[in-house]
């Protein structure tokens, strides 16, 4: 029987009772959407905090603290001395270590003024150039989105902070720090505009470090872990996963117990099956397939609708989703939601047949 009749019971209540198994596809449809859409602003938004961090050319990001302060993974209390630097640099295993500043400031041009974060290093730290040249002293490159908002383009001047008259030698790609657009210039630029007089970090290539003071009064972290230094970046980041946590729990919990209420309703289909031989085994399997069906379906919709609200979306808030990584929401509703169904159909191990045949009246 089993051989002859796949699938039959599952395909049977799917075309029986079209409705729910249409409801709890929408459910989970719209379910999906929302983990998928939650999954691409949550992309967006640390892009838009982090990708100037997040692309530097650098295994490894160095803090300091000024003397007598313990060093931590922070942006904004982060300050490295020429001491430091200098033992970096010759620390065995460190091919490279290039200072840089980063701080929040503004950008005044002839008809607009927008914030920024203003990096100041080497030509090499640059994201890639899209027009113009890299910045020397007095000069500064704007990412393509500063450009287009204040009417920039090379050759124009504006203010950087405290500094007047500095040139736009070019235009980089796209680049946010602490949701601002990123511009780049020289250190002593930097200096200048910010009034600070040493340097934030230090973008290091290579696996070793320095001994001594120098080991102590820095830290050195990967590049992903540097993140973190961002102000504001981990609660952002961890509340929105937090959220997608939740709403997959939800959908496991709410499959779950449609697939309850339903294999306790037709508990009496289930008897006559195994009282004509069907087994256990065959029937979990049956109805788990059931359930997969319904969560494929529903996911699949779901993730486009996703995909599409994201893109007309994607014109006014930050957001950011690729075929890669909106497959990982959706594999995670898809097995969440089987689990919570597994926790349901166990109970058709349970079934009597003798209740087909009247023994409970």
């Amino acid at each position: 029987m089993e051989e002859r009749i796949p699938l039959f019971v599952a395909l049977r209540d799917i075309r029986f009772a079209r409705g729910r198994f249409a409801l709890m596809g929408t459910v989970v449809a719209l379910i999906t959407t929302l983990v998928v859409f939650l999954h691409g602003l949550t992309g967006g938004l640390a892009g838009e905090a982090s990708s100037a961090v997040a692309g530097l050319p650098a295994d490894r990001v160095v803090f300091g603290a000024p003397a007598g302060a313990a060093p931590e993974v922070s942006f904004s209390r982060s300050t490295v001395d020429d001491a430091a630097l200098a033992a970096w640099r010759a620390a065995p295993g460190v091919r490279s270590a290039e200072p840089f500043g980063v701080a929040m400031t503004r950008l005044a041009g002839a008809s607009a003024a927008v914030p920024v974060g203003a990096f100041g290093g080497t030509a090499g730290l640059l994201p890639p150039l899209l027009s113009g040249r890299a910045p020397g002293d007095g000069e500064v490159a704007v990412g393509e989105r500063v450009a287009r908002d204040a009417g920039l383009r090379a050759g124009d001047r504006v203010t950087l902070g405290a500094r007047s008259g500095v040139t736009v030698s070019g235009v980089t790609a796209d680049r946010g720090h602490a949701h601002a657009p990123a511009v780049w210039t020289t250190l002593a630029t930097w200096r200048e505009a910010t009034r600070q007089r040493q340097p934030t970090a230090l973008a290091v290539r290579g696996d070793g470090r320095p001994s001594g003071e120098a080991a102590r009064a820095t830290k050195a972290v990967g590049r992903d872990a540097a993140l973190d230094g961002i102000d504001g970046y981990v609660a952002e980041h961890g509340t929105l996963q937090l959220i997608q946590g939740f709403l997959l729990v939800v959908s496991a919990l709410v499959v779950g117990a449609f697939f309850t209420v339903w294999t306790v309703q037709r508990r009496p289909d289930v008897a006559v099956l195994k009282a004509v031989g069907a087994s256990s085994g065959y029937l979990v399997r049956d109805a788990l397939a059931q359930a997969l069906a319904v969560l494929v379906a529903g996911t699949a919709a779901g993730g486009a609708a996703g995909f599409c609200g994201g893109w007309l979306a994607a014109r006014s808030v930050p957001f950011e989703l690729g075929a890669a990584t909106a497959a990982v929401p959706m594999a995670a509703m898809v097995l969440l939601g089987l689990a919570g169904s597994a926790l349901a159909v166990r109970r058709i191990t349970s079934v009597d047949p003798l209740t087909a045949l009247g023994a409970s009246r």
